[in-house]
């Protein structure tokens, strides 16, 4: 068997320009590709080969490739970069025999459609080099076919989905990144190869059956003559591309069963709601199937801008299609008067409860990042009706807690752990079953602590291993309210049970020893419920019914930290951060930095709605350390991260215990945080529970260096924050992350004098 080729080795495989491109496959799609190469001048050289000689000739006759190749072996040897363009069946055949070949230092990608298959097909041949596997999937095609049909601008302006696995070498998958982007794509996204094959059955392959089955419908029923005299402009668009090429479609049909069966069966299901509504002349229900597709429809028309879509692709592919890293050098003092993003977990809650409600509800000032994405396009998949979001303004027309509509797939909640948790209890009270996913972060996040009270109250819920997601949960069990006391402070676990209670039978009570996050309680008020509370016991009545209403969502205080502690470091500094909520309890980031000594006054401090506002103005201070009281960790949870800096920063030692709920965030974050400050020269003691750091009140507190965010937004922001003081740079890797909570942080940072910049892998293969 010969070895997996390892990242180490990629100083094997050359820059694009001194490469050799081996086309395999000289049909429409690797001639168009083997045309726009030498079009392009991207490589240095473009060889091909087919199984026919003769397309050989012709692509060569053509000016398609530089060279014809009359073996595969050959080809292969005197490549670099390999690209499979054989039909999708032919491929596993292809991958054999590259493994019996010396394709070992070969970077080689794909054309295909279908992915699963290849990559089973990839990891059973043991002499396949899955170091240099990059499969790729170009959205684009004709319905001519053929080396002739061959377009050297068929990828311009396409999207492309690259599936590399896990074995795949990072050099690689960036040399063909940048090899797609060089072609002309608009677009360069990532997408696992068994995500891909399912979202590709119903936007692709299921739309080819439903064009070849109307055809076949309109051969028995209509002459060709009144199919032409009759036909309007919907039959063409619908029917296009049945004019495709029969044995490339049998291909795609056969490879990927299993998930276009699913797509057919989801459709039919449709199509019989929509049969029978017809046939009994519902009129009221037809119209409710066609407004819900009608606004569908309208998310999805200009896909390029949508932030839906780009968060859908977010979520599916589970990582970014480029790697994000932040580079930070030391900078002055900073000023300005500032206003960050929404609250994130204000604006889960709004869209939420505003689904649950009945009527149409508006809401303001929602954060249109990434994990709030999540929660949107899930509740549309729930039947929710929602707009588009512009400039924080969105409105939701509720559907009553019964109202909700069985999803046709599962609901991909990405790195949303508030939302996947929130809805979890939403869920659970539902006559439909439903399964929640998420990314990989997400994925790795039990979800124990919700799950075991739910099941208390009756609900039939399965996790993977140690309760880790996907959540699938059987509908059609009614709930029982229970009295339960919260093991560990959580907003989120209390939220979840709060909703779950709301559509139980009898009532629930939750017992809070430490108090957490009271957004739930506070809005519900808004949306016409107020729970009950006595001392420390929340309680909540059966099958409560709430009511439309307007929401303004403030600025997030866990946003805001970022700054206040920013500016409280940086000497000279003076910074006013507008209309940040300042509830009560989530003052705990404010608590604690005033009693390390920050100069923090809030100014104009007014209601909005059901939530306390405040302006914050911060000047900067020299801290002192201090033994964090352990009730306030709860009320500053998120912020914690970012008070690490300020420890690190303050003149003595500061003690953090009872905090270990970090360990189970996005990342283990006292480990991130203890790992990355030992990294920059900071003397940390890491414990189960919190962290020890002593604190260094000198001008350059931290050294240059690398640090690793490990893909969770608070860290990379955190070690943005201590390059103020630090004595070099600072490169702060996988920073893609800070999308899902805070979109515009580089540029809002440097508008206060931060001097944070952002660079990618894509450079790396060039």
């Amino acid at each position: 068997m010969t070895a997996v080729r390892t990242e180490n080795q990629s100083s094997d495989w050359p820059a694009l320009p001194h490469a050799s491109l081996f086309v395999i496959g000289l049909g429409l799609m690797g001639a168009s590709l083997a045309a726009a190469a030498r079009a392009r001048n991207i490589c240095r050289e473009v060889t091909g080969w087919d199984a026919d000689q003769a397309v050989v000739s012709q692509a060569l006759a053509l000016g398609h490739i530089d060279r014809g190749i009359d073996s595969l072996s050959a080809g292969v040897q005197q490549a670099d970069v390999l690209v499979l363009a054989v039909p999708v069946l032919a491929l596993a055949d292809i991958i054999g025999q590259l493994g019996t070949l010396d394709s070992a230092g070969k970077i080689i990608t794909d054309l295909g459609s279908c992915k699963e298959i290849l990559e089973t097909a990839a990891r059973q041949d043991g002499g396949f080099p899955l170091a240099g596997f990059v499969p790729g999937h170009p959205l684009a095609g004709s319905e001519k076919s053929g080396c002739t049909a061959a377009s050297a601008a068929l990828y311009e302006g396409c999207r492309v989905i690259l599936s590399p696995l896990p074995e795949t070498a990072p050099p690689a998958r960036a040399l063909v990144l940048s090899l797609w982007e060089k072609l002309g794509a608009v677009q360069v996204l990532e997408m696992p190869a068994v995500n891909h094959d399912q979202v590709l059955a119903f936007t692709s392959h299921l739309p080819h059956v439903l064009a070849f089955c109307m055809m076949l419908a309109l051969d028995k029923d209509a002459t060709p003559d009144e199919v032409w005299c009759c036909g309007a402009g919907a039959l063409d668009d619908l029917t296009r591309v049945a004019a495709s090429s029969p044995v490339m479609w049998h291909d795609i049909l056969v490879s990927n069963r299993e998930a276009v069966l699913a797509a057919v069966d989801s459709f039919s299901r449709e199509f019989d709601f929509f049969r029978r509504a017809i046939a009994a002349g519902d009129s009221q229900a037809l119209l409710r199937l066609m407004g819900r597709a009608s606004d569908l429809r309208r998310h999805l028309s200009k896909p390029s801008d949508s932030k839906t879509f780009n968060q859908c692709v977010s979520r599916t592919r589970g990582t970014h299609s480029t790697m994000v890293h932040y580079k930070a050098s030391p900078a002055g003092a900073l000023a300005g008067k500032i206003r960050v993003p929404g609250d994130k977990s204000i604006s889960h809650r709004a869209l939420i409860l505003g689904a649950l409600a009945e009527g149409e509800s508006c809401i303001d000032g929602l954060l249109e990042s990434e994990d709030v994405y999540s929660t949107l396009h899930a509740l549309r998949n729930l039947g929710v009706s929602i707009t588009e979001p512009d400039q924080g303004s969105v409105k939701v027309d509720g559907l009553g807690a019964g109202g909700l509509k069985p999803p046709c797939a599962p609901l991909d909640m990405g790195n949303a752990g508030t939302a996947m948790r929130l809805l979890i209890g939403v869920l659970a009270a539902q006559g439909f079953d439903a399964t929640l996913t998420g990314d990989a972060s997400l994925s790795s996040r039990p979800m124990g602590r919700v799950v075991d009270p739910l099941r208390q109250m009756g609900a039939h819920i399965e996790t993977a291993a140690r309760d880790l997601p996907p959540v699938r949960i059987q509908g059609g069990h009614s709930l029982q309210g229970i009295d339960y006391t919260l093991p560990i402070p959580s907003a989120q676990v209390k939220s979840c049970l709060l909703l779950a209670g709301l559509q139980a039978r009898g009532r629930t009570r939750i017992m809070e020893p430490v108090r957490s996050r009271n957004h739930t309680e506070l809005m519900l008020a808004s949306f016409g419920y107020n729970p009950e509370r006595a001392d420390s016991v929340l309680e909540v009545g059966e099958h409560v019914r709430l009511k439309a209403t307007r929401i303004s969502i403030p600025s997030d205080l866990s946003s805001a930290a970022f700054f206040l502690v920013a500016a409280t470091i940086a000497p000279g500094s003076e910074l006013v951060i507008e209309g940040v909520g300042v509830n009560p309890s989530r003052t705990g980031v404010l608590d604690i930095l005033q009693l390390m000594g920050a100069d923090i006054v809030l100014e104009n401090t007014r209601q909005m709605g059901c939530e306390p506002v405040a302006d914050l103005r911060v000047r900067a201070t020299r801290l002192k350390g201090i033994k964090i009281p352990e009730r306030l960790v709860p009320l500053a949870i998120d912020e914690l991260p970012v008070l690490c800096i300020a420890a690190a920063c303050a003149e003595g030692e500061t003690v953090l215990t009872g905090a270990a709920e970090l360990r189970v965030k996005e990342s283990d974050r006292l480990d991130a945080m203890g790992s990355g400050l030992r990294m920059l020269g900071v003397s940390v003691e890491m414990r189960q529970d919190g962290l020890r750091i002593q604190g260094e009140p000198g001008r350059h507190v931290f050294s240059g260096g690398t640090v690793d965010s490990r893909g969770d937004h608070r860290i990379a922001m955190a070690f943005a924050v201590a390059s103020l003081r630090a004595r070099d740079r600072l490169r702060i890797l996988n920073c893609a992350c800070v999308a899902t909570s805070f979109p515009g942080f580089v540029e809002l940072a440097c508008s206060t004098g931060f001097d944070l910049d952002t660079t990618d892998d894509s450079n790396d293969c060039e």
